[in-house]
């Protein structure tokens, strides 16, 4: 028996694209539907739309700002996002999980906000919402306050062996704050 056999599993359903059997796979994002003549056919669909009878969920009373269309609720292999039905015409989406702003602002422009952000690898991170005018970022979270050695605007709260602990954001200084 081959690899690709022992992770398929075959769905009494034919392909709309071409009539064959649907199987069930698996992939690197979770199960899948596929034809079971690929690669001459390349129809494949989410596994998650046969429990509801949905692959979208329409979001009521909410238009896309940019085509006047109804937003639906999807799936990504990042997490669930609110797109605009009209999808490829339109490619509008928004992010349903907003990242914190911190109401600190930023110590090297002074003008924008430090906000939460996710790098692409999953690691989180703190940078200046004027980007890419101001480069300002941090790896670790952010505290209101002024350093009492350099008097940098700005500290930084880092885990240590005895808890959390405030040091100074400059890199030049990154001395411990004390607690007086």
């Amino acid at each position: 028996m081959t690899k690709s056999a022992l992770f398929t599993v075959p769905k009494n359903e034919p392909c709309p694209q071409c009539g064959a059997g649907l199987v069930i796979r698996s992939g690197k994002h979770g199960p899948f539907l596929g034809c079971s003549h690929y690669p001459e056919c390349d129809y494949v669909r989410p596994l998650k739309s046969l429990a509801d009878g949905h692959v979208v969920k329409v979001l009521e009373g909410q238009l896309c700002p940019v085509c006047q269309e109804n937003l639906v609720l999807r799936q990504g292999r990042f997490g669930m996002f609110i797109a605009c039905s009209n999808y490829p015409t339109c490619a509008h989406t928004e992010v349903i999980d907003k990242p914190d702003e911190t109401a600190i602002s930023c110590p090297q422009c002074q003008q924008g906000q430090l906000v939460q952000r996710r790098s692409r690898f999953g690691k989180t991170f703190w940078s200046c919402d004027s980007f890419p005018t101001c480069q300002f970022v941090i790896n670790s979270k952010p505290v209101a306050g002024e350093c009492p050695a350099c008097h940098y605007p700005l500290l930084i709260e880092k885990k240590t062996a005895q808890g959390l602990k405030q040091f100074c954001a400059s890199k030049q200084c990154g001395k411990p704050v004390t607690a007086e």
